[in-house]
C-alpha cells in the first residue's frame, strides 16, 4: 500500500479498489442471477454482469490515463458484500423472498459502488482529468439506473411475498 500523499495517489488507490470491487462482481453475478427465481431479476443480473465486465474494462482506461495498472488492491468491502450475497444464494425458503433476499444483497453492492464511484470522481474533477471525470460518470449512471431497476422489482415482489404469507 502507497502513502497517501497526494489527491494523485488517493484516486489511484480509490481506482484500485473499485477495480478489485469490479473484478469481484464479474464472478459473483452469475452465481445471483442463478439463484434468482423471477426473470426479470435473473435477466437484471445478467444484464448487468455485461455492464460490470463494462467496468472493468473502463477502469483499465482510467487506470491507464494516470499512468498506474489499475491491479494490486483488494477490496475487502466488496469481498464482504459478496459473502452475504454468497451466504443469500445458499439460504432456503421462498423463492419470492429469497428474490428479496437477493434484491437487497444487490443494493448493498449498488450502494457500496455508488459511494465509491462518486468519491473517485469529485477526486479526478478536482484534478482536472476530465476524461476521467466522464468514464467514472459513466459507470456512475449505469450503477444508479441498475439500483433503480433493482427497486422497481423489488416493489413488485413485496406485495407478492405478502400474499404469499398471509395464506
Amino acid at each position: 500500500m502507497s502513502k497517501l500523499t497526494s489527491l494523485d495517489v488517493l484516486l489511484v488507490q480509490e481506482i484500485k479498489d473499485l477495480y478489485s470491487a469490479e473484478t469481484q462482481l464479474v464472478k459473483a453475478l452469475p452465481k445471483m442471477a442463478k439463484a434468482a427465481a423471477n426473470p426479470k431479476l435473473k435477466e437484471g443480473f445478467t444484464k448487468h454482469l455485461e455492464e460490470t465486465k463494462g467496468h472493468v474494462a473502463r477502469l483499465e482506461e482510467v487506470a491507464e490515463l494516470l499512468g498506474a495498472s489499475p491491479k494490486g488492491k483488494v477490496c475487502k468491502a466488496m469481498k464482504g458484500l459478496v459473502e452475504e450475497g454468497g451466504e443469500t444464494i445458499e439460504e432456503d425458503g421462498d423463492p419470492t423472498i429469497k428474490d428479496l433476499a437477493l434484491i437487497t444483497a444487490a443494493q448493498k453492492v449498488e450502494h457500496y459502488e455508488i459511494s465509491g464511484y462518486g468519491s473517485a470522481r469529485a477526486l479526478a474533477e478536482a484534478l482536472g482529468h476530465d476524461e476521467v471525470v466522464a468514464l467514472l460518470q459513466a459507470t456512475l449512471d449505469e450503477e444508479g439506473t441498475t439500483d433503480k431497476a433493482l427497486t422497481s422489482i423489488a416493489e413488485k415482489l413485496i406485495p407478492q411475498a405478502s400474499a404469499a404469507a398471509a395464506k
